[in-house]
């Protein structure tokens, strides 16, 4: 069960924050000064302390892009441990959330979705749509909403936040600092121990299509399990982390990166420093409580029978995912096209096996085309890098097998 922050309880703080929430609705929005290209900003806190092992421009403005997403997870958690959602409810899908540009999971007006798989939807996917479709579901609108993100983000401690919309796509108003994006990941850890190991979550089943994490550190930093990447032109690369090693814990974030690769690695290493670096630091005005780790749960089970039961990702029917929030990641190869689905998959399982660690984290596609002469089963592995697409390419291309190889950019 979440514990209060400060002095609110569960019925006293939503009361304030729904009270916060109008009169920040109500009041007038003032027209701010666009961000000015931002410093790169970095931030690492000991979760268990809230000691600041790491800071630089740690409270410059920047654009959180859809870090926002974390603040949207953090009240649908809420929610749901205050009874005001349940996983299995289903959530409409409004003309304003349906209109929304991608990264989305593309649903349309009048389509429903659980509350489950939107939350899934938001960690793994990043998807613009549905974070609407929570924030209308919980606010009435998604401007009440955002202000509801304001309120709360002011009692857990991020002093220089402003949310105006639920998912993180552009709005000049619309800022944070490393430092209250970190405080927000610490809040998520510590207060949601049922909740926050779906961040960890690699990949998830949606109406049939496999779709994987765009967080690529979760499967080559150790111990990360969490938590939130983030892109929009004006903003540059984000990424909010959070790793365990021999019982401790830190947060890290990075804001502003060049590239999803390079964020990636100085995110790696400015971790790397921190559990190297024994205590220290200085205190953290925002950490409220220590943190615990979190609790194991298990995922929530894949949304059809089939992905259920295959022993490695499928996907039937929809295209590859796109890249999320403009990162790498969106990039296919296709290793043949079949006259049946079960040689497809199994083509495609066979160069996963030869490539390996190549593409390790990836999903396997199949897509079929149908025209005159039938149908055919295009077998593809998405969820890769530019770089690691030709690698893999340039890879297979060379066995002796001649296997067949072919780029798929983004869509």
């Amino acid at each position: 069960m979440q514990q209060p922050i400060g002095n609110f309880g569960m019925t006293t703080r939503v009361v304030a924050s729904l009270a916060a929430a109008l009169l920040l609705a109500s009041t007038p929005a003032i027209a701010a000064q666009p961000v000015a290209k931002p410093q790169q900003a970095t931030v690492v806190i000991d979760a268990d302390t809230g000691n600041v092992l790491h800071a630089s421009n740690a409270d410059a403005r920047h654009y959180p892009a859809s870090l926002t997403k974390m603040m949207t997870l953090y009240l649908t958690f809420e929610a749901l441990e205050a009874g005001r959602l349940r996983l299995d409810q289903r959530l409409a899908v409004s003309s304003h959330a349906a209109s929304q540009e991608p990264t989305k999971l593309g649903l349309e007006i009048g389509d429903t979705l659980t509350v489950r798989d939107a939350v899934l939807a938001l960690i793994v996917k990043s998807a613009n749509d549905v974070a609407v479709v929570v924030g209308e579901s919980l606010g009435g609108s998604e401007e009440r909403f955002a202000a509801m993100m304001t309120a709360r983000a002011r009692e857990i401690g991020m002093s220089r936040t402003t949310f105006r919309n639920a998912s993180g796509l552009p709005d000049p108003d619309q800022t944070t600092t490393a430092r209250d994006m970190a405080t927000l990941a610490h809040a998520l850890v510590r207060d949601f121990p049922k909740f926050y190991p779906l961040f960890a979550t690699a990949a998830f089943n949606y109406e049939g299509a496999t779709i994987p994490s765009h967080n690529r550190l979760l499967n080559r930093y150790s111990g990360m399990d969490g938590i939130k990447t983030g892109y929009i032109r004006d903003s540059g690369f984000n990424l909010a982390a959070s790793a365990m090693r021999d019982g401790r814990r830190l947060v890290g974030v990075v804001l502003g990166g060049t590239s999803q690769a390079a964020r990636d690695r100085l995110m790696a290493q400015l971790l790397d420093k921190g559990f190297h670096t024994a205590g220290g630091g200085t205190t953290v005005a925002q950490a409220a409580a220590p943190a615990k780790p979190p609790a194991v749960v298990k995922a929530p089970a894949p949304t059809n029978k089939t992905a259920a039961k295959a022993s490695k990702p499928t996907t039937t029917a929809l295209p590859p995912p796109a890249a999320d929030d403009g990162d790498d990641s969106g990039w296919s190869i296709q290793v043949g096209a079949f006259a049946r689905f079960q040689q497809a998959q199994r083509a495609a399982e066979t160069v996963t096996d030869k490539l390996g660690m190549v593409i390790a984290g990836t999903s396997i596609a199949i897509l079929p085309v149908s025209n005159k002469k039938g149908t055919l089963y295009r077998a593809r592995l998405t969820g890769l890098a530019e770089a690691e697409a030709r690698k893999a390419c340039q890879q297979l291309l060379g066995k002796k097998d001649n296997a067949g190889c072919l780029l798929i950019p983004p869509t």
